[in-house]
């Protein structure tokens, strides 16, 4: 992980956006506010930082609409502050992109652990780079967070890119969709796993057009869960 990784805090709460900085910056992070939606906007396009907080409920623009804007370009790691224990939030956060939520009110001490959690799985550090995962016409780079098909790099928010890694690293063995949200998002989660990781199935599907001809699928196992499929 690089020496002072890059946070942009959004939060219209400014006690909360000043702690939570004062906190970061006291963990040797480069720490960048905002408060308005658009704002964030405005600032991610300029600088883009290392990793976003990102408030729900924000003026001007949402932090829904601006976790969707964000991944429109980037797959920079976002990771969502909500003071609304909802299910439905913490499942459309994670269906859009986000790579963790934290709940308000919050320990701020926790919340630096799971920045630095997130950016360890996302910037990785040269010593620990993970061997590559190969298969014809696909070749998956964990450590440097790149994926190539028939040729070409294609570009995965950090969570696609880690459920095919993990999928495609124990190939032909069943994972419910409760232990791939287990392993891949890192924590337990109660509410509708079954949709979450059925929505990133389907996006890294659409990525991997035509790929049964190279002998391997993303294969459903009705009733169960998914697998990597290795043709023999």
């Amino acid at each position: 992980m690089k020496e002072n990784p890059f946070i942009l805090v959004v939060d219209d709460d400014p006690n909360i956006a000043r702690l939570v900085q004062l906190y970061l910056e006291k963990d040797g992070f480069e720490v960048a506010t905002a408060s308005r939606g658009d704002d964030a906007l405005a600032l991610f396009r300029r600088n883009p930082p290392d990793l976003i907080l990102l408030d729900v409920m924000l003026p001007g623009i949402d932090g829904m609409e601006v976790l969707k804007a964000i991944r429109r370009t980037s797959a920079i790691p976002v990771i969502l502050l909500t003071a609304r224990d909802e299910t439905f939030d913490k499942v459309l956060g994670l269906e859009l992109g986000a790579d963790d939520y934290i709940t308000k009110p919050f320990d701020a001490k926790e919340l630096v652990a799971r920045v630095r959690a997130v950016l360890r799985r996302t910037l990785g550090s040269e010593a620990g780079q993970e061997d590559m995962l190969s298969f014809p016409g696909l070749t998956i780079s964990p450590g440097r967070y790149e994926v190539y098909y028939a040729g070409q790099r294609v570009e995965m928010p950090p969570k696609e890119l880690e459920l095919l890694a993990f999928l495609a690293a124990h190939p032909g063995q069943v994972f419910t969709r409760e232990q791939l949200l287990e392993h891949v998002w890192g924590f337990d989660f109660v509410g509708d796993s079954s949709r979450t990781v059925d929505v990133h199935i389907k996006r890294l599907r659409e990525k991997l057009p035509g790929r049964e001809q190279f002998g391997w699928d993303l294969a459903t196992v009705w009733g169960v869960g998914y697998k990597f499929d290795v043709k023999a």
